[in-house]
């Protein structure tokens, strides 16, 4: 797909396409992409990546938001007989209509990509593979262990549901326009067995978001603050072996994992 009647970035859209072939390689290669999967990409912009994901992949679903970009791959439709172009946002277009098994390959609009994780994780049933290209800040954070100033909420909820790899970086060079932030790939192979139930999962996401609510404070004060009873934490929190001055970014994903148990079993039994 050339690009020298393409449609010119939008900024506010957080549009910088990829330019380089190199890297594209790269991020089918890590994708493990084979002629069975189906795949999605996310903002195909020019279709560089489109391309080569159509060339390896058995179907591709490409979502794009913007009505330029869309119209512009639409023209070179014909060139592409397994590819299914939306005209949507990625952040209300319905995962159920993706099958079972899609993987999802794509170089996401920055300003959106935190949400878009987050929905795209509560999706993780359908996708075992994930190989995205998001600001190197973001994907720090999604690998970020305890005691880490990266690591926050987003670490927790990603690694709760997916083993995340840093793949590589990816110079500013390689997008026209620039990006002003650094970038990386990072794959997430979403993970099959949960530690929770389905019942409390949402208790732990909302206490993982309560805890680093306020994080110059201690976890139990923050929890407190967000409406939780102090005494039963506290107690929790002691049975698990943490100090009652812990900090909510001293927590691994475990500890997060069996006070989320605690919890759920005193409010049983209270």
């Amino acid at each position: 797909m050339g690009t020298s009647d393409s449609p010119a970035a939008i900024k506010r859209l957080g549009q910088n396409f990829l330019i380089d072939p190199n890297i594209v390689r790269k991020i089918v290669a890590l994708a493990g992409v084979t002629p069975k999967d189906p795949v999605c990409e996310i903002g195909p912009g020019r279709g560089i990546l489109t391309e080569a994901l159509c060339k390896a992949a058995g179907r591709v679903t490409a979502i794009e938001v913007d009505p330029r970009l869309h119209a512009y791959l639409a023209d070179r439709q014909s060139e592409f007989p397994n590819l299914t172009l939306i005209l949507d946002d990625a952040l209300g277009y319905p995962m159920e209509k993706l099958s079972a098994g899609t993987l999802v390959v794509a170089n996401l609009p920055y300003y959106i990509s935190t949400p878009l994780l987050f929905r795209l994780l509560e999706h993780r049933d359908r996708f075992p593979r994930m190989v995205l290209m998001l600001q190197e800040e973001v994907v720090d954070r999604l690998v970020a262990k305890p005691d880490s100033p990266a690591y926050g909420v987003l670490s927790v909820m990603a690694q709760y549901a997916a083993e995340i790899t840093k793949a590589f970086r990816v110079s500013s060079q390689c997008f026209r326009p620039r990006p002003e932030a650094g970038s990386a790939v990072v794959l997430l192979r979403t993970k099959e067995r949960r530690e929770l139930s389905s019942e409390e999962e949402p208790i732990f996401s909302a206490l993982v978001k309560a805890a680093f609510a306020h994080r110059r404070k201690t976890a139990v004060n923050s929890l407190r603050d967000e409406g939780y009873e102090p005494q039963r934490v506290a107690e929790a929190m002691e049975r698990l072996g943490l100090s009652a001055t812990a900090r909510a970014e001293t927590f691994s994903l475990g500890q997060f994992t069996a006070l989320t148990q605690l919890l759920t079993l005193t409010a049983k039994h209270s």
